[in-house]
């Protein structure tokens, strides 16, 4: 089941991991994204800290961490090819992480109510 942030990150949880990427809408509002810095594998996060850095033509933008745990695994396709996620925002995923004790996707939107968000 997919979820959302307000800052339009789509979290998918996979087994005891949640996979984290940007919306198409996120994607659509950078325009031609130009690079991606990820966080390394094996980083414990606080929720909402920047980890990620995305330049696009139009802005650098940060993405935090929707959730605390420890990163397990970035997507390094994304610096050779940062347009990516462009091409398919779903599919360009940024970063997984294993969540901290408590940590959960639970309460953040489905996708009706992100779409309701977004307009």
């Amino acid at each position: 089941m997919l979820k959302f942030t307000e800052d339009h990150e789509w979290l998918k949880q996979d087994g005891d991991e949640v996979i984290v990427g940007i919306t198409a809408h996120a994607s659509e509002q950078l325009g031609d994204v130009v690079f991606i810095e990820l966080p390394e594998a094996g980083r414990e996060v606080e929720a909402g800290e920047e980890i990620v850095v995305i330049e696009s033509v139009k802005a650098a933008s940060d993405i935090s961490a929707p959730i605390a745990g420890t990163i397990t695994a970035v997507n390094e396709s994304l610096s050779d090819n940062p347009g990516a996620v462009n091409d398919d925002a779903m599919a360009a995923w940024f970063f997984r992480i294993k969540p901290a004790a408590g940590a959960a996707i639970d309460g953040f939107m489905d996708e009706a109510t992100y779409k309701a968000l977004i307009g």
